[in-house]
């Protein structure tokens, strides 16, 4: 591993030199997440493998390259998992195209997003050096904001070389409860629910009707259900139902023609604050705090009106980049990510202009 270390770095090197883009490819599964990718591709599937994982500390440590699907099947093995549950998006997805999206699946609402679980992170920079940030401890707290600062950088401040994660043990009992619900009956249940004692691991409303995910033990589980009620899927058509939700293989995402935008909102938005926007086509996920919206509105309103409502507004799929694909940042955040920038990556090689075609 060591030759392909000492060739990303002579290449690193060599392209901020000449001042060449880079566009770092881990399996491409997310290609067409963010502004159009723009350089030469450096490729970093060949750096991959677990580098160490003992599991009753609860921590892995994989490289950049490692098919993400290698690593869930190992903690599998010993009954842990990632419990944000990343989404794929393709058979491809590896280890460092996680945390650079920064993307979390349904279990996201009761355990919290990929950043929470990163403990430290292993970087080379637009020198070719080699940074640790963080440990694989999770009392361990130097760099720690650094190593939380790459999730979701889509890979502009540097080329994530190992990241060590915290894993979690498998739930014991699992179960997968479906309501006929309005739209807003099922918000106000979910903010109910949320301020009491029950094993909420995921939800999701739409076209009528809350699908619920309660994990945990069996005890607390089946007590869960009875307060609930509702009808129980089958385990095997449940795991399914959320594996395609994660994957976006649900059929609320088949339609391709609307841009898909991604809201993140206080739960206790209103649904109806977004019906000038969203041509009736909503899926609320997270409680309340996730709502994709198939929209064809003017960017701009639709931005604006996020911020009004306390939140941020994504194009995640389709329409036209040259809105911009995220939240423009505040003047002030703006500042700190330029030197942020400058001071990873002074050259400006890495994935330029993928999250903001300025920085």
């Amino acid at each position: 591993m060591e030759s392909i270390v000492n060739q990303f770095r002579d290449r690193i090197v060599a392209a901020g030199a000449a001042r060449t883009p880079l566009r770092v490819r881990g399996g491409g599964s997310k290609n067409w997440y963010g502004q159009t990718p723009e350089g030469e591709v450096l490729e970093t599937s060949a750096y991959q493998g677990i580098v160490a994982y003992e599991p009753t500390e609860l921590v892995v440590t994989a490289r950049c390259g490692t098919p993400l699907r290698e690593l869930e099947r190992e903690l599998a093995l010993h009954g842990q998992m990632l419990a944000f549950e990343p989404p794929h998006f393709g058979p491809g997805a590896t280890v460092g195209g996680m945390v650079a999206a920064g993307l979390s699946g349904p279990r996201r609402q009761s355990v919290g997003a990929v950043r929470d679980f990163v403990l430290g992170v292993v970087l080379m920079d637009g020198r070719g050096e080699l940074l640790r940030f963080g440990g694989q401890v999770m009392k361990n707290v130097a760099g720690y904001d650094v190593s939380r600062l790459l999730a979701g950088s889509l890979g502009m401040l540097g080329l994530v070389m190992e990241v060590s994660l915290k894993v979690l043990p498998r739930p014991t009992a699992e179960a997968t409860l479906r309501l006929e619900l309005g739209r807003e009956e099922a918000m106000q249940r979910l903010n109910q629910w949320a301020g009491q004692p029950l094993p909420l691991s995921a939800s999701a409303w739409h076209d009528g009707a809350l699908t619920l995910r309660l994990s945990g033990a069996r005890a607390a589980v089946a007590a869960a259900a009875q307060h609930i009620g509702g009808e129980t899927r089958a385990p095997e058509a449940a795991a399914l139902w959320w594996s395609d939700l994660r994957e976006h293989r649900h059929a609320w995402f088949a339609e391709a023609e609307t841009p898909l935008w991604r809201l993140s909102l206080p739960s206790t938005t209103p649904t109806d604050s977004l019906s000038a926007l969203d041509d009736g086509m909503q899926l609320i996920e997270w409680g309340g705090s996730q709502r994709w919206l198939r929209s064809a509105a003017d960017p701009i309103a639709l931005r604006a009106r996020a911020a009004e409502l306390g939140g941020h507004a994504t194009m995640f799929r389709g329409g036209d980049k040259r809105h911009g694909v995220f939240q423009p940042l505040a003047p002030a955040v703006q500042a700190i990510h330029r030197k942020l920038k400058q001071q990873f990556d002074p050259a400006g090689i890495f994935n330029p202009g993928r999250m903001y075609r300025d920085l």
